[in-house]
C-alpha cells in the first residue's frame, strides 16, 4: 500500500516536471522565434536606409521641439501609452519606412553590438518594431533628443543597455547621412515619473538620452551621452 502511494506521488511529481520543462521550452522557442524575425526585419530596414543614404535620395521626418513635462511620456514602456512628435518632411524623393513607421536614422552601440533603425515616434506599436524618438529637437540636432526602446528578455532593443558605462560610444546617423559620435557620461536608474532628464539644458551642445525599463520594470534606466568634441 505504501509503495503504491509512493509511486503515485512520484508519478505526479514527474508529470509536473514534464509540464514545467515543456513550458520552459515553449517560452524559449517563442522568444527565439520572435527575436529571429525582429532581427531579420530590422536588418532589411537598415540595408534600405544605408542604401538610400548612399544614393542620396532619402526623405526623413525631422522631429521638431516637442517637450512634454507630464507623466504620459514616461509610461510608454510599461503602460504602452502613445507619445507622438510633430514632424516636417525634408527634401528628397524617398521615405524609408519600417513596419509602417518612418525611419529617421539609425543607432549603433559597438560595446553591446547594437544597431537598429530609429523610428520617427514612440507608440505602443512602434516600440514593438524598433527604438524611436520620444521627444526632442531630432537626431543630431542641438539639444537633447530622447530615444526610447523596450527591454526584452530575448536580448533585443535596449535590453543590454544595463551593460553600458561612462566612456562607451554611441553613433547616430541621420537622414542627411551625418554620423555623429556620442560619448556616454551618465548612467542611472530613476522613477517612472521623472521627466527632468528629458528637458535638461545642453548648453548649445548635441546630446542624446536613451530610456528603457530596468529588468524588473520598476524603474527607468537612463543614459546620457554628448557629442564627442
Amino acid at each position: 500500500m505504501v509503495d503504491k502511494k509512493y509511486n503515485k506521488v512520484l508519478t505526479v511529481i514527474l508529470v509536473i516536471v514534464v509540464i514545467v520543462i515543456f513550458a520552459l521550452l515553449g517560452f524559449w522557442g517563442y522568444e527565439t522565434y520572435k527575436k529571429y524575425f525582429q532581427e531579420k526585419g530590422k536588418d532589411q530596414a537598415l540595408n534600405e536606409f544605408n542604401n538610400s543614404i548612399i544614393s542620396g535620395n532619402i526623405i526623413g521626418g525631422q522631429n521638431q521641439n516637442n517637450v512634454q513635462t507630464n507623466n504620459e511620456a514616461l509610461n510608454f514602456v510599461v503602460a504602452g501609452n502613445e507619445v507622438q512628435n510633430n514632424n516636417s518632411t525634408g527634401s528628397g524623393n524617398k521615405v524609408v519606412t519600417y513596419k509602417g513607421f518612418t525611419v529617421v536614422g539609425k543607432i549603433e552601440i559597438p560595446e553591446i553590438d547594437l544597431e537598429y533603425p530609429v523610428l520617427e515616434r514612440v507608440t505602443k506599436t512602434s516600440l514593438e518594431a524598433s527604438v524611436g524618438v520620444l521627444m526632442g529637437p531630432g537626431l543630431n540636432k542641438v539639444g537633447n533628443t530622447v530615444i526610447a526602446g523596450h527591454n526584452y528578455r530575448n536580448g533585443t532593443f535596449f535590453s543590454r543597455n544595463k551593460e553600458l558605462k561612462n566612456g562607451d560610444e554611441i553613433y547616430i546617423t541621420d537622414t542627411s547621412g551625418n554620423r555623429v559620435k556620442y560619448i556616454i557620461y551618465n548612467v542611472y536608474n530613476t522613477s517612472a515619473d521623472d521627466a527632468e532628464y528629458m528637458t535638461r539644458d545642453t548648453a548649445g551642445k548635441r546630446e542624446i538620452s536613451l530610456s528603457t525599463c530596468t529588468d524588473d520594470s520598476k524603474y527607468r534606466l537612463i543614459i546620457w551621452a554628448k557629442e564627442e568634441e
